[in-house]
Parts: C-alpha cells; structure tokens; sequence
C-alpha cells in the first residue's frame, strides 16, 4: 500500500460523538444560567484543541474556573456517553482489521483529551489496535495547525509524507494539508455545512468507512 501510517481523528470520525458534545456545551453553561449563543463556536481563533476550547469557554463566558476545572467538568460529563452510548461508525472496524492486516501503523490525533479517547476505544473493544494516540489535552496547537498529526507522525516513526490522514471536518482536513499529509475525508452529518469545502482540500472524500476501505484497496 502506498501508506506506512493512518492517523485517524476521533470524534465524527471513528466514533459518532459531535451530537453528544453539542448536548454537553449547551448543558454546561445552562448550569451557570448562560444564554447559549447560536453561533458559539463561530468566533474561535487559532486551534480547536481540548484545552484551548476550555481555554476559549473560560474567555467568552468570563467563567470563574480554571482551565483545568472546566476540562475536568467536561470530561465527566462525556466520560458516562463514552462507556457506554457511543459506538464506532459503521465500517470503522473493518477498516482497522485491514491495516492491521497489511501491518500499516495507526494512529490518533484528536483535539480531544487522551482519557476520553481511550475510553471509548477500550469501550468499543479496539484499544489495541492503535500504535499512537496524541490528543488536544497536551501542551499542543489545535487543528487547523498540523502540530497533532506531525506529533503523531513522530510517535509512529513516520515521515509525513508516508501517512495518511482520516477527518471529518474542515479545520482537521487543513490540518492534515498543513502537516504535508494526504487526507481522505469522511461524511458527518454535523461537518455537512462544510461539505463542500471539504471536497476542495481533501484528496479523497467519501460518504462511509467502506468507500475509504475499497480506495485503499486499490491504493
């Protein structure tokens, strides 16, 4: 196969989980009595990374807890849905047996914390089947910056040229670009506002894990 390496994103990805965080933001400034703007996320600059979210959160909303306590909130909030509700997209599996299969690498590179993202791989029963996981709780840009995939590129022994990136979104998809890497884009209902956008930058886009199983194939 013409990849050494898939680093896959997390959320709307691998697993179906923007609905779940969607619920959370909004429940958590309703517990503090704070209107929940339509366009929350609109005006976030720079990286969308687990911490500066928490860091963006504590900004806007001039909320009186630290960093950590806002990711610490959040995470037991999430952590329940991840033991137990959220699943892998359909194909997902399939897609990981078979590079398993090949001996190709795999990776995360999530702006979510690395706790949930174990969580809810051991939930699903593939833990195992990753060789790296680098996530949006350590001291790193967020995506659209390629500091998540180059960092993991490292932890694999990988070149960036010889990965291949998995996204759902359009920041990630820039991110994936910025880090020198090829990117194949997968369809999620809460990215399909971007959809077109996301066309343009990726050099493959599909609407399932299976389109992305056959293009790899034939790789």
């Amino acid at each position: 196969m013409k990849y050494k390496a898939v680093i896959f994103d997390l959320d709307g990805t691998l697993i179906d989980s923007m609905g779940i965080w969607i619920q959370v933001d909004k429940e958590y400034l309703q517990m503090r009595g704070i209107p929940v703007p339509d366009n929350l996320f609109l005006d976030v600059e720079g990286g969308n990374s687990f911490n500066e979210i928490c860091l963006y959160f504590k900004k806007k909303f001039n909320l009186p807890e630290s960093i950590e306590e806002i990711g610490t909130e959040w995470t037991k909030m999430v952590a329940e849905h991840y033991k137990n509700d959220v699943k892998l997209k359909p194909g997902a599996l399939e897609l990981l047996q078979f590079l398993k299969e090949k001996d190709i690498k795999i990776g995360v590179g999530t702006s979510n914390s690395k706790y949930l993202a174990e969580t809810v791989l051991q939930a699903n029963g593939v833990l195992e089947y990753f060789d790296s996981i680098i996530a949006g709780c350590d001291d790193i840009k967020g995506k659209p910056f390629p500091d998540i995939f180059l960092k993991a590129a490292r932890e694999l022994n990988m070149l960036p040229q010889d990965c291949l990136v998995i996204e759902d979104v359009l920041v990630g998809v820039q991110a994936a670009k910025n880090a020198g890497m090829d990117v194949y884009a997968i369809y999620d209902e809460h990215a399909a506002h971007e959809t077109e956008k996301i066309k343009q930058n990726a050099d493959f886009y599909a609407d399932n894990f299976g389109e992305i199983l056959e293009k790899l194939k034939n790789n």
